[in-house]
């Protein structure tokens, strides 16, 4: 009777335990951290310091303009079902506030830019106020990697308060990704340092790289404002056209969530061709060089540096 059994016996052990490994698994993604973001460089963020501990919705996501973001009820759906919400402040996605309000949220919510002094239009260089306020502050602050730093600790924080047994895991990740930080900074140095201070202008599709200029010492012109709304008046384009041919700038750069027909028309006008496509408020998705942030600011800078070496 043994021989005739042992074989189904065999057999049905082996479902019981393939069953448990399919519990644990369903267990294990149940045990993760739901995390939601206003847009898709702060879910990179997140992903990189929570790892295998979080599951990451993004609202806005790849090659999406967060400018111009409206919720709708799926968003909210995925709110509520979060533990944790992370927005970048600054006035950058107000928007996420509404939602928290109008969908009852009760969870963790923290701004990634907790911080942050930010840099007012005043303070760019050649800032002249193309289309908006000298004292309005900018929140494109990603695009200094020394201020990501600061993003990366308040999202730690955040994820070690939820989680505190992984608090460790999360600061280990933190510290690595903080050493890449740096390391690209002082790589992208690098590659600026060798243009002269003159041929340091760039005209972008709109007010996205403040912190970037105002870092690494370059001149970005452009004819929308900080926010992808705003609409330049004719005299600021046309103003922007003569300046471009004055000072025969070359390095004209294309974004992947903005109006690319206002800038290949201003471009046309003043004789120019544009560069490459850059990332700005958005990652790319993942066939694309924006694909993470690392990536993302890598592809910019050598661009930007290849472009400014044309004027």
């Amino acid at each position: 009777m043994k021989l005739v059994f042992r074989p189904f016996f065999h057999a049905l052990m082996g479902l019981v335990i393939g069953c448990a490994a399919l519990l644990s698994g369903h267990s294990s993604a149940a045990d993760k951290i739901a995390v939601t973001t206003s847009f898709s460089i702060l879910g990179d963020l997140v992903q990189v310091v929570g790892g295998e501990r979080v599951n990451v919705t993004n609202l806005v996501g790849p090659n999406e303009d967060a400018h111009v973001f409206e919720a709708k009820p799926s968003d909210a759906k995925a709110l509520l079902q979060s533990q944790l919400l992370v927005s970048n402040g600054l006035g950058f996605d107000l928007w996420a506030q509404n939602l928290v309000r109008s969908a009852g949220y009760k969870g963790l919510a923290v701004v990634a830019s907790k911080g942050l002094k930010p840099l007012t239009e005043a303070a760019k260089p050649g800032a002249k106020g193309h289309g908006h306020a000298h004292g309005e502050a900018d929140p494109h602050a990603w695009q200094n990697p020394n201020n990501v730093v600061l993003y990366v600790r308040n999202i730690t924080a955040a994820l070690s308060q939820l989680d505190p047994a992984s608090a460790s895991t999360y600061q280990a990740n933190a510290d690595a990704y903080v050493k890449e930080l740096q390391a690209l900074d002082v790589w992208a140095k690098a590659q600026f340092s060798v243009i002269p201070a003159a041929q340091r202008k760039v005209i972008t599709s709109h007010d996205a790289f403040g912190y970037l200029a105002a870092h690494y010492q370059i001149t970005f012109l452009s004819p929308q404002g900080i926010s992808t709304e705003a609409q330049p008046s004719a005299r600021d384009v046309a103003r922007l056209i003569t300046q471009i041919q004055r000072e025969k700038i070359r390095a004209v750069f294309l974004e992947n969530i903005s109006n690319q027909r206002l800038l290949a028309q201003l471009s046309k006008d003043a004789g120019t061709t544009p560069g490459a496509k850059l990332y700005a408020d958005a990652l790319s998705g993942p066939d694309q060089p924006g694909a993470t942030y690392l990536r993302m600011m890598r592809h910019n800078v050598t661009q930007l540096a290849a472009g400014m070496r044309l004027n």
